[in-house]
């Protein structure tokens, strides 16, 4: 191997060490779930391995990597798999004093469309402009609000309804003709 090749290889591996926490965890908040965050990190550290030699280069290898993180999610997201794999008991994000708080959010981030979702967590975990995001999404900035404008709604929605209702009572009553 060249001496450029191994400083290639080495300032990758610094890149994708440093990344791959970050990456983790914003997958975490797109998917629900940590082993599809491992899986989504995954998938996004090999493409930019893939693509080093152009991507050391850009002005901002971040936003690559952000954009190959949500392109792999909206892409799982499509896959006809996704509804065969199956789903092992979650592990907790981080000690928390609300948890109640954080799981009805962890609840009402996973139940929005996974573009709302992607929004949501570009605008808010990752303190994305609508540009910004726009851009990672490849879509328009007005595509951007529109789509956050609902989840977040969809989101106050869910956690009102989670707020005020009789824990006691399932979040969806049954009426009496749609049981078995």
């Amino acid at each position: 191997m060249r001496e450029t090749d191994t400083e290639t290889h080495d300032e990758f591996a610094e890149f994708a060490a440093s990344r791959a926490p970050w990456l983790r965890r914003t997958a975490y908040l797109l998917s629900g779930d940590w082993h599809t965050a491992d899986d989504l990190t995954q998938t996004a550290i090999t493409s930019l391995y893939l693509h080093w030699p152009r991507v050391h280069r850009m002005e901002n290898p971040d936003g690559y990597a952000r954009t190959t993180l949500f392109n792999a999610f909206l892409a799982e997201r499509r896959s006809p798999w996704r509804r065969v794999l199956l789903r092992f008991e979650k592990e907790p994000l981080a000690p928390v004093t609300d948890v109640d708080s954080i799981l009805d959010l962890r609840e009402a981030l996973a139940a929005l469309p996974p573009r709302q979702r992607a929004t949501v967590v570009l605008r808010y975990y990752c303190e994305l402009s609508v540009e910004q995001a726009a851009e990672t999404l490849n879509c328009s900035p007005g595509t951007v609000k529109s789509q956050t404008a609902r989840g977040l709604d969809a989101l106050r929605r869910a956690l009102e309804l989670r707020h005020h209702h009789d824990p006691q009572e399932p979040l969806h009553p049954v009426t009496e003709g749609s049981r078995t």
